[in-house]
């Protein structure tokens, strides 16, 4: 099991460890960083987040049992007054740790602060079309593909393609109160 806490600056150089090459900071950051991740991009990352009504949360993910930090996952772009928000910066850093459901932990975690704490009506993400665990995994946890955003983002000499994907507050408290159900 696994747990969300703030990121903090004591956290900032095993997230820049994690991230190895412009392609895989692409992946995790999107165009909103430059390799190689630096502890000045994440001030300005974490500048405003976490606070009562900011509209960014940034969480390292820690292994429960072992107190390891093993990921890293945020909620940004949170909009209370349309009640919406777009999960990112999604991570299992810890190779070890991947394979393991985690992934889909952090979704259920993630979305619990967006539709329990903050009461929201939608949440958004998107992921390269070639990223297909990332896919099933969101998949599972109740997101929809939306559409493909074709040739979205360029790397190098090639491009990639994005899907976007939600997921309602219904379909969460739906599947939820399955869930629920089946543990009994």
């Amino acid at each position: 099991m696994i747990k969300l806490s703030f990121f903090e600056r004591s956290d900032f150089n095993q997230l820049i460890s994690w991230i190895d090459s412009p392609e895989f900071l692409l992946q995790w950051g999107g165009p909103v960083f430059n390799y190689p991740l630096t502890e000045s991009q994440l001030e300005t990352y974490i500048k405003n987040a976490n606070g009562e009504h900011a509209n960014t949360f940034v969480y390292k993910v820690v292994n429960d049992k072992t107190s390891a930090v093993i990921g890293h996952i945020s909620l940004g772009q949170v909009d209370r007054k349309n009640r919406s928000a777009r999960v990112g910066k999604v991570l299992i850093g810890d190779q070890q740790a991947r394979g393991q459901g985690i992934g889909q932990q952090m979704m259920t975690e993630i979305l619990k602060v967006a539709f329990d704490d903050l009461h929201l009506h939608r949440v958004s993400l998107g992921v390269f079309d070639f990223n297909t665990a990332a896919i099933a995994c969101y998949e599972k946890a109740g997101f929809k593909k939306e559409g493909l955003l074709r040739d979205a983002r360029k790397i190098g000499d090639e491009y990639w393609s994005q899907w976007e994907m939600s997921i309602l507050e219904a379909e969460w408290f739906n599947k939820e109160n399955t869930n629920h159900a089946i543990k009994k």
